[in-house]
């Protein structure tokens, strides 16, 4: 029988990257905590993606792709596998179209559009995370989500293949794509933005990121928002804010340890300084067990918890 240790001893003698051992995660999420995983690699190109996940598969290996982690509880004992960080880079512009890689900031891609003109992209304007994670969760602010803008994307699956394939296939929907059910991983993606004033989308992109600064932390010590809002057609944007039902049962009062509610949103969840996963993860049942007592409404999370809890 080959053990564990025996299959990362092989995944490391064959990767012709650097791989490291019992490396803790908590400087690669933005609540800045969480355990080591047991093998982790850092990926440049869909090549290396591809060898890597394939390589995974081949031994058995369990695995995860990371970007920047701001979607992500990594449990204080860590994680049993491989994680694989997503730095897959890259910005360029072909006519109409945005091309980035999935390890790019979705802010700077933000900027990039906006130095070229480009507009379309603006509602994504000060969202923490890379361009795969907004994809893979079809990341949205303001009315507008991913899947309104992009075209194509180049995707990974988890024998290694590569291939590109159109909006349909994702099947978006509310934070959703169907790449959470497959498990494929992007590498690059086409997003198609139409010409604009320059000044204005600047303009527009700045009102944005100031509204979003007005109500999110700046620094990294959340994930965002940590549950999603519940779709409810008579609502704004057919949507009932997750955040207003968590104010309305004094969300923001609470606390356990060094994990608290951040004190202009009701709905993002703060590491205040010496949090672990397990504090987080326990004020978050505690939200999630108040607003079912009082309006019987189970809130999902948007957050990944990855782990044993």
């Amino acid at each position: 029988m080959v053990t564990g240790v025996a299959r990362y001893d092989k995944f490391q003698a064959s990767y012709r990257e650097p791989v490291r051992r019992d490396e803790s995660l908590a400087a690669y999420t933005t609540f800045r905590t969480g355990g080591p995983a047991d093998l982790y690699v850092e990926v440049a190109s869909t090549m290396k993606l591809s060898e890597a996940i394939r390589l995974a598969e081949e031994l058995a290996i369990p695995y995860f792709v990371i970007g920047e982690g701001s979607n992500l509880l990594v449990s204080d004992d860590g994680y049993r596998g491989l994680i694989i960080r997503n730095q897959i880079m890259g910005l360029a512009v072909e006519g109409r179209e945005l091309v980035t890689g999935a390890g790019e900031r979705l802010d700077r891609a933000v900027d990039y559009a906006t130095e070229h003109a480009l507009t379309g992209l603006e509602f994504a304007a000060g969202i923490w995370g890379t361009v795969g994670g907004a994809v893979c969760g079809n990341a949205g602010a303001f009315g507008s989500q991913i899947s309104s803008v992009l075209g194509v994307a180049e995707l990974v699956d988890r024998q290694g293949n590569v291939r590109i394939e159109p909006q349909a296939y994702f099947e978006f929907a509310y934070r959703h794509s169907r790449l959470k059910q497959t498990g494929e991983t992007v590498s690059r993606s086409w997003f198609c933005l139409e010409a604009g004033s320059g000044i204005d989308i600047a303009r527009r992109t700045e009102e944005i990121r100031l509204s979003r600064c007005q109500k999110h932390p700046v620094q990294p010590c959340s994930a965002g928002c940590f549950f999603r809002n519940i779709e409810d057609s008579d609502q704004p944007n057919g949507k009932l804010s997750a955040g207003k039902l968590l104010d309305e049962v004094g969300a923001k009062r609470l606390r356990v340890g060094a994990a608290a509610v951040f004190d202009r949103h009701a709905n993002i969840l703060i590491n205040a300084g010496g949090a672990s996963s397990r504090d987080i993860r326990q004020l978050a049942d505690i939200l999630k067990a108040r607003v079912k007592e009082r309006f019987n409404v189970d809130l999902q999370e948007e957050v990944i918890c990855l782990g044993n809890f």
